[in-house]
């Protein structure tokens, strides 16, 4: 019985994570489906993981850039660049795509009124001012709100600033690291636990049955995503490691992606992609700084909803778009997905704004707004799990192509 007990606890701490969590997933399902009023109560499980990520987040990605900052050595590359590069084209392409699905599938909407009282940006001039207000807040407040942004800000300046400090200073620093990122391991232990939470409460709360009468409009948002997630990311990771890129992606989203579908926050997500990364052996000056900035600016499915839902209001309005107006409105979308918030239901607050562009009103534009919030039970998971994974594929597939590149040149200098 000993030997048993001793098993099954060595198998909850090192077991497979993924597997673990399938197991709380069909586990979360029948338990709704069974005792749906037992279910509900499984809600404090949920909110007590997510909360226990958003709490860590903050303190990880300060404590991790700055670490790595402050502890870099002449020479060693991080290869950011090429990372936000990939960010970039994977959002605008995302995009893209959306216009297309939403060309070749019209959706329209029952618009709705909405009574909650939010303050979506006027235009792009305010994403951008909002994104550089965010920059130089106080970092304490900014640690406090999750304002990924500051957060950034800070802990670069301090890096760079604690380049020039004692070495026993930077071995603190580091050790201050490694201690945060063994908590952020516990957390992450726990993740199966709280998805049963989060699954069994959502089924037994919710249902499927409001999303029935957009379910149109959902399978384009979806479609647009899955298309994203299978085909341009592949494309984009096999021009950048030049080789078969389906194992990474797959990887990416059975282990990225299946945890952000259900915390719904790229944020949240942050120290689950940074023990992938981890894991994948990659370089640490490069991830630590690049999966806290993607969580912040690479937002593909973002893009995706900001664009098929503006073009379902268009249609809805029996208003014509060219290809001229498509392209601005991609551009838009791309501009708006990174000034939108990693948190859930971060990316429909910015519809608004690409609405602007087709002369549509507020009113009308806060009643999609309303639409998104019905659908966003999958809309924001599906959203949220291709953002995030994205953060890990693309950061893998640089990290991997500048090891298989100063392995060749290795090889060439024998």
């Amino acid at each position: 019985m000993e030997k048993q007990q001793k098993g099954f606890v060595q198998y909850i701490v090192q077991g497979s994570l993924v597997t673990q969590i399938i197991i709380g997933l069909i586990a979360g399902i029948l338990l709704a489906w069974l005792l749906p009023s037992t279910a509900q109560s499984a809600d404090l499980l949920g909110s007590l993981f997510v909360s226990a990520l958003k709490a860590v987040a903050p303190v990880l990605v300060w404590i991790l850039v700055m670490s790595s900052i402050a502890n870099h050595k002449k020479g060693q590359k991080t290869s950011i660049r090429p990372i936000l590069l990939l960010y970039l084209i994977g959002t605008f392409g995302a995009a893209v795509v959306a216009v297309i699905g939403s060309t070749l599938f019209p959706s329209t909407l029952i618009l709705v009124t909405n009574d909650a009282k939010i303050s979506p940006p006027d235009n792009i001039v305010e994403v951008m001012r909002g994104i550089l207000l965010n920059v130089v807040v106080n970092p304490i407040d900014a640690i406090l709100k999750g304002n990924y942004v500051g957060i950034l800000a800070w802990s670069i300046g301090l890096g760079i600033a604690l380049r020039h400090a004692k070495e026993s200073t930077k071995s603190l620093v580091q050790d201050l690291a490694e201690a945060v990122t063994q908590i952020v391991r516990v957390v992450i232990r726990l993740a199966p636990i709280g998805i049963f939470g989060l699954v069994a409460s959502t089924i037994a709360t919710t249902g499927f049955e409001a999303l029935l009468g957009y379910a149109r409009l959902l399978a384009v948002l979806l479609g647009c995503m899955i298309i994203v997630a299978l085909v341009v990311n592949p494309l984009i990771v096999y021009w950048t490691i030049r080789r078969n890129p389906y194992p990474l992606v797959f990887a990416c989203l059975r282990e990225s992606g299946v945890t952000a579908f259900f915390t719904r926050s790229s944020a949240a997500n942050i120290p689950v992609n940074m023990a992938m990364c981890r894991r994948m052996n990659l370089n640490e000056d490069t991830y630590s700084v690049s999966i806290p900035l993607g969580a912040t600016i690479n937002m593909a499915g973002a893009a995706v909803t900001i664009t098929v839902l503006t073009l379902a209001a268009v249609n809805t309005l029996d208003m014509t778009v060219g290809l001229p107006t498509a392209i601005l409105l991609s551009v838009v979308a791309v501009i708006g997905a990174c000034g939108s918030s990693g948190v859930a239901g971060g990316s429909l607050l910015l519809i608004p704004l690409a609405c602007s562009i087709f002369g549509i009103s507020n009113e009308i534009a806060m009643q999609v707004v309303a639409v998104g919030f019905i659908i966003g039970v999958l809309q924001d998971s599906a959203e949220t799990g291709l953002n995030s994974s994205t953060d890990v594929l693309f950061t893998a597939a640089v990290c991997q192509a500048e090891d298989a590149r100063l392995n060749a040149d290795q090889l060439a200098q024998r």
